[in-house]
């Protein structure tokens, strides 16, 4: 009788990675990249987020009772660690191969490609960008940089304004959905993860451009490491004469990150500075062209991890400090207005796995004020503060809040089914001395051959902005009275994915409550914060083939995707609204398509189609007298050149190629067709 046997074939494990020439790795002659996700679910409650290169992931493979694998990524910024293939909730992970191929020249730029992702941008270049998702405002989303809040409590319009350039970028995860139980107040709507590169053994890299509308820019980057500690400072300028009008803008960014790891403990730092200056064209409203600002945001942060036997334990803290100046009137005091916001945040939580599964526990200290000419409660003339660098200038407004979390989660997986239930207790000094309870409860089940079903319920809060609250200008007033914003949100979806073909469906069910909007009731009024009970209703579906996997014979075809979304909101009164600014101005449809394909050598071409359609309308002035103009579709096609070699590359990016003048944000107008072009050189 015949028996057969079957030989296994070893695995292949990599405990420890070296960057000698004889290194396995090294000797590939090819960049080998391990990811971790660290926004991956929605249980990611108050940790750390830093991305982690294939040393780190080995080493950080045993805090998660995994081992890491070539072409498995480990969610390690969760409390409860899973792996990707076992994350409770869909999140799109925008890779820096992506981000090369967009050749944008800022952030925001990016995002719009995401179909989930709906951006407002005011000016070129990422200046004065409203980031939203799910049919919501701009300040019911969480920007998180490397897992630590940004988000500026004077007002959402500077929440996007990145310290760090777009060639420091590692990737972006984005989570559509809920998740304040998570990640605190602001995260109505979703969460945005912007995770920078971690400096290697030495690395130099040079880039500059020059482009329509007298655009100029350029930057380095610089890493510096040895075993266990590691480093990374960069630098970037750009500059523009604007599109239109009163529409020039000047930014500096600097931002530094730097590593330490040992068997114990994983350390992480990171500063940043940023300095924009630009004219504000309409920006705040139709009436006044020669609006001008300049916003300046200094930040600070320190994580640690560490193991004490089966319990991992995680602390962090940082700081970070925003400028504000404001002219109505360029150059004139008219309408001028001072503001400097203050963040101080302080976490720590630990998990532990036992045999019911791994249950998390942590707490979170957020503390938001403000001093400002504008914005908070009068100060008596003995307690003004000087404005810093404006001789005879004064603070003479203040308020401050404080924010406290506690949370508790619990997963657990059996067979091929993950749940995972939490709940947040949050009390914030503003509102009163009560807690109160967010609860939230996630489902995935994997039914095998490729697909995924999951489901999340989650109740989620957000504070009012200072500026909601206070502000007050000859076009705007705020309401103290306004309440937080509180919401439950309901998310069912299922992923395919199987080798050449990628496929997801999704939709989102939000009932809200106090959801804030600025609104004129009349033709001659002025725009008032007010608050409304709202209920949206979003449908997204996204596909990918990987023509490189599905036809390896040839070499033209790279991929090609897909996105489309749906948005539908409900308001709950019959009051009569003249004109909305921004909760009713939402986008009801957005759909995005991409192709990659080669055309001579490492010569490359990548194609971007964004169609959208917005409803709602903006003010327009003619002779001092204001009209409606309704928000009109518009489809932008983008074209990417790029040509690369091992240690440079060229590009160029040529941008709204159909040369539409839109509107997507008030009385805004858009640039036409623009091309950049600029290269980046490895020096080391």
């Amino acid at each position: 009788m015949k028996r057969k046997t079957f030989i296994r074939k070893p695995v292949i494990v990599f405990r420890h990675f070296d960057g000698k020439g004889y290194s396995a790795f090294r000797s590939m002659r090819r960049e080998i990249r391990i990811g971790v996700l660290a926004v991956g679910t929605l249980l990611m409650a108050h940790t750390e987020a830093k991305a982690s290169d294939a040393f780190v992931a080995a080493r950080d493979s045993e805090a998660v009772d995994t081992e890491v694998s070539l072409g498995e990524t480990v969610i390690t910024g969760s409390q409860l660690p899973v792996s990707m293939n076992g994350a409770w909730s869909k999140v799109v992970v925008i890779t820096r191969q992506e981000i090369e191929k967009a050749q944008c020249q800022s952030v925001n730029d990016v995002l719009k490609l995401c179909p989930e992702v709906d951006v407002r941008q005011r000016g070129a270049l990422g200046v004065q960008t409203d980031i939203s998702m799910g049919g919501g405002t701009f300040d019911q989303v969480t920007i998180l940089l490397n897992g630590i809040n940004i988000c500026s409590p004077q007002t959402g319009h500077l929440s996007a304004d990145f310290p760090v350039a777009v060639t420091d970028i590692e990737r972006i995860e984005v989570l559509n959905g809920a998740s304040a139980r998570g990640f605190g107040n602001q995260s109505l709507n979703g969460i945005i993860n912007i995770i920078t590169k971690t400096g290697g053994e030495r690395d130099l890299t040079l880039h500059a451009e020059a482009g329509s509308y007298g655009l100029v820019g350029g930057g380095a980057g610089l890493s510096l490491g040895t075993k266990g500690v590691n480093n990374r400072i960069s630098s970037d300028y750009l500059r523009t004469d604007g599109a239109v009008d009163n529409g020039d803008f000047g930014r500096v960014r600097l931002f530094y990150s730097g590593r330490y790891i040992d068997n114990f403990m994983r350390l992480n730092w990171q500063a940043g500075y940023s300095n924009q200056r630009y004219g504000a064209n309409t920006f705040y409203s139709a009436k006044y062209n020669n609006q001008w600002e300049e916003n300046q945001r200094y930040m600070a942060a320190l994580t640690a991890d560490s193991r004490q036997g089966r319990i991992k334990l995680h602390g962090a803290a940082s700081f970070m400090r925003n400028y504000d100046h404001f002219q109505l009137i360029r150059n004139q005091e008219t309408g001028e207005n001072y503001h400097r916001s203050d963040v101080l945040s302080l976490r720590v939580s630990g998990n532990s796995q036992w045999a019911l599964g791994r249950t998390a526990i942590g707490a979170e200290l957020r503390h938001e004020g403000i001093l400002s000419t504008n914005l908070g409660r009068p100060l008596s003339d003995d307690n003004l503060v000087r404005i810093e660098h404006k001789d005879g200038k004064y603070y003479d407004h203040r308020d401050s809040r404080t924010n406290m979390s506690l949370f508790m989660e619990h997963g657990v997986t059996w067979r091929n089914l993950s749940v995972n239930a939490g709940v947040t207790l949050n009390r914030n000094s503003a509102v009163d001395d009560k807690f109160r309870v967010y609860p939230g409860l996630d489902i995935g089940w994997k039914l095998g051959r490729g697909w995924k079903l999951y489901a999340s319920f989650n109740r989620s809060m957000r504070m009012p902005t200072f500026t909601d609250l206070y502000y007050k200008s000859p076009t705007q007033e705020g309401n103290v009275g306004l309440k937080p914003e509180k919401s439950w949100t309901t998310k069912v979806g299922a992923d395919y994915q199987r080798g050449w073909l990628r496929a997801s469906l999704y939709g989102i069910l939000r009932k809200g409550s106090n959801m804030i909007d600025w609104v004129m009731y009349s033709a001659d009024d002025i725009y008032h914060s007010t608050a409304f009970k709202l209920t949206n209703y979003q449908v997204v579906a996204s596909g990918a083939v990987d023509f490189a996997r599905l036809w390896p014979q040839q070499k033209v075809l790279r991929n090609v995707t897909v996105g489309y979304v749906y948005n539908s909101q409900k308001r709950h009164d019959d009051v009569e609204i003249y004109q909305s600014n921004y909760a009713l101005d939402y986008l009801r449809h957005k759909v995005t398509a991409s192709l990659e394909h080669g055309i001579w050598g490492a010569l490359t071409a990548s194609w971007y189609l964004r169609w959208q359609e917005r409803l709602g309308s903006y003010l327009s002035y003619d002779g001092g007298e204001a009209h409606k103009v309704d928000y009109k579709p518009y489809t932008m096609i983008d074209l990417k050149l790029s040509y690369l070699q091992p240690r440079y590359e060229v590009y160029a990016s040529l941008e709204n190629l159909l040369s539409r003048r839109y509107y997507d944000l008030g009385a805004v107008r858009q640039a036409g067709f623009t091309c950049v072009v600029g290269a980046r050189v490895t020096l080391w």
